[in-house]
C-alpha cells in the first residue's frame, strides 16, 4: 500500500503544468474628446447632433469613463444667437457626471493665427461653458489646442503657457495620437449614403487601427520612460464614436486599461518631461518628449498607417 502511494505521489509530480493564459497588464488611461458639441460632415441638425451627443454619452456612462469634453464654443451659436438646445448638449454631458474644458471659441490654428488673436478667443471660448461649470459646482481646468498646435518657436509656446496658467488653465496633453478623425470623416460620408455595409466595414478598421495604436505608443512609453506611462487618448465627438465607443472600450479593457480621469494621469510624472518642441506638426507629447530628449529616429518608426480604402472613403489621398 505504501508502494502505491509513492508511486501515486510520483505521478502527480510528475505530471505536466498546464500554462495558464497570461493576464493584460494593469494599464490605466484618460479619454479626451474634442470638438463638442458634435463635429460631423453632413449632420448638422439639432436633432441628429442630440442623438449623437445622448449615444456617446450613453457609451460613457456604461463604461464608468470619467472622460473630458472639449468645447468649441462657436458651435454654440447659430446666425449669431445662442442655441439653446446645442447648450442643452453640454448640459447631458454633466448631467452624467463628465467634464468640460476649452478647445477654443473658432478652433484656429496657432501656427497661422496672431498670439493675441488666439489668446482672445481662448477668453471668448470659456464664456457658455465656465458658468455651465460653475451651476453644477465644478470649474474649468484643461484647455486642448486645436490641431494640437503648440507653438512653432519658444517664445509663443512659452508666452501661451504663461497665459494658459494666469488664466488657471492646465494644457491637456495628448500620448495616444491617432487619425480616427479620418476614419470618422469616411463614416459619416457612408451614414449620408445610408451604405450599413460601408458603415460597418469602417468601424471594424477603425477599432482594428486603434488597436494597433495603443500597442505602438505602449511600446513607445516603455523605449522613452522604462515603463507604461499613465496614457490619455483624443478622440472627437462624432457619429462613429457616438455608435462604436462601446467596440473601442471593449479593446481598451482588453488591453487591461483602467479608465481614469485626466487629473490622475497628469499626475504621472512622465507628464512633467521637457517638451521644446515647435515643428508644425500636431504630435503625441511622447514624440514631443522624444525629440527634446533628441532620441534617434529609429525611435519614431513602426507607427501603425490608416489603411487606403479609409482615405478614400474620406476623400483624402494621404494622411
Amino acid at each position: 500500500m505504501r508502494l502505491l502511494t509513492t508511486l501515486l505521489l510520483l505521478c502527480l509530480f510528475t505530471l505536466p503544468v498546464l500554462a495558464q493564459p497570461d493576464s493584460p497588464p494593469q494599464r490605466e488611461v484618460a479619454i479626451t474628446i474634442d470638438d463638442l458639441p458634435i463635429n460631423s460632415r453632413n449632420f448638422r441638425d439639432n436633432a441628429n447632433h442630440l442623438a449623437m451627443t445622448q449615444y456617446l454619452v450613453s457609451h460613457l456612462v456604461a463604461y464608468e469613463v470619467p472622460a473630458v469634453g472639449f468645447v468649441n464654443e462657436g458651435k454654440l451659436y447659430v446666425d449669431g444667437t445662442l442655441d439653446t438646445v446645442r447648450v442643452a448638449m453640454l448640459r447631458h454631458w454633466l448631467d452624467a457626471g463628465l467634464d468640460l474644458g476649452n478647445h477654443s471659441f473658432s478652433h484656429h490654428d496657432l501656427h497661422n493665427t496672431p498670439l493675441d488673436t488666439f489668446q482672445a478667443d481662448i477668453l471668448e471660448g470659456e464664456m457658455v461653458t465656465k458658468q455651465l461649470l460653475h451651476d453644477y459646482g465644478l470649474a474649468m481646468r484643461y484647455f486642448r489646442h486645436p490641431y494640437l498646435h503648440t507653438g512653432t518657436d519658444l517664445d509663443t509656446k512659452h508666452a501661451l503657457e504663461g497665459f494658459l496658467g494666469e488664466h488657471d488653465y492646465r494644457v491637456a496633453p495628448v500620448t495616444i495620437d491617432n487619425a480616427e478623425w479620418i476614419f470618422a470623416l469616411a463614416y459619416d460620408t457612408a451614414a449620408a449614403q445610408a451604405d450599413s455595409l460601408a458603415m460597418q466595414e469602417i468601424a471594424d478598421a477603425y477599432v482594428a487601427y486603434m488597436d494597433a495604436k495603443f500597442a505602438y505608443f505602449e511600446q513607445q512609453s516603455v523605449a522613452l520612460f522604462g515603463r507604461e506611462i499613465r496614457q490619455t487618448l483624443l478622440i472627437h465627438a462624432n457619429l462613429l464614436n457616438a455608435n462604436h465607443f462601446d467596440t473601442l472600450a471593449e479593446m481598451m479593457l482588453a488591453r487591461g486599461y483602467t479608465f481614469i480621469t485626466l487629473e490622475r494621469a497628469l499626475e504621472d510624472e512622465a507628464y512633467a518631461s521637457p517638451d521644446t518642441y515647435t515643428g508644425r506638426g500636431g504630435l503625441t507629447w511622447l514624440h514631443r518628449w522624444a525629440i527634446t530628449r533628441k532620441v534617434e529616429s529609429s525611435f519614431f518608426q513602426g507607427e501603425p498607417s490608416t489603411p487606403a480604402f479609409i482615405l478614400e472613403a474620406a476623400g483624402m489621398e494621404s494622411e
